[in-house]
């Protein structure tokens, strides 16, 4: 990823809430997200996030930007672990089922594990079966781990998936 795929970037990632959190998180709130002001938030991230984070796009044949995934170091807290995170994969939802998010995901998982981590982990939203179910194709597992954020005033709950890596 380079600092000018970060508007293409944007616009797949809130394109992408929007489609996949329709019915879990208020959709006023969906309806609210901007991608311009996302894009201003991914630039800063970029700019400066640590040597450890990882951001890898796909792009079709023409190079245009399909897809987006990002991991580093498992976060437990304000503590980096010695397993590897899936931060985010978001795919152009005109993509889906294309295996742009397989592609992703296998290269996140070929990288961690070179990198030597044990395993991976994510955070995927309870409801979210589609998620579930890709995740749960490519190895990973729900690990018994859950927790919940609130997105304008309402509880969204998350369970944590994780993989063995090999190395």
């Amino acid at each position: 990823m380079t600092l000018a795929d970060c508007d293409r970037v944007s616009e797949i990632r809130v394109r992408g809430w929007q489609s996949a959190y329709r019915g879990l998180m208020p959709q006023p709130y969906l309806d609210g997200l901007s991608v311009t002001e996302d894009a201003e938030r991914r630039r800063s991230l970029f700019t400066r996030a640590p040597a450890h984070m990882v951001n890898l796009v796909a792009e079709d044949p023409d190079g245009e930007v399909v897809g987006w995934a990002c991991h580093g170091p498992y976060r437990d807290g304000e503590r980096l672990t010695a397993d590897a995170e899936l931060y985010a994969i978001y795919v152009d939802t005109g993509r889906f089922g294309t295996g742009v998010g397989q592609a992703l995901l296998q290269e996140s998982v070929r990288r961690c594990s070179a990198a030597g981590h044990g395993r991976m982990l994510l955070w995927v939203l309870r409801g979210n079966t589609r998620a579930r179910r890709f995740y749960e194709r490519a190895g990973f597992a729900a690990d018994g781990a859950e927790e919940a954020s609130e997105v304008d005033g309402v509880s969204v709950p998350e369970v944590r998936y994780a993989r063995a890596l090999a190395g």
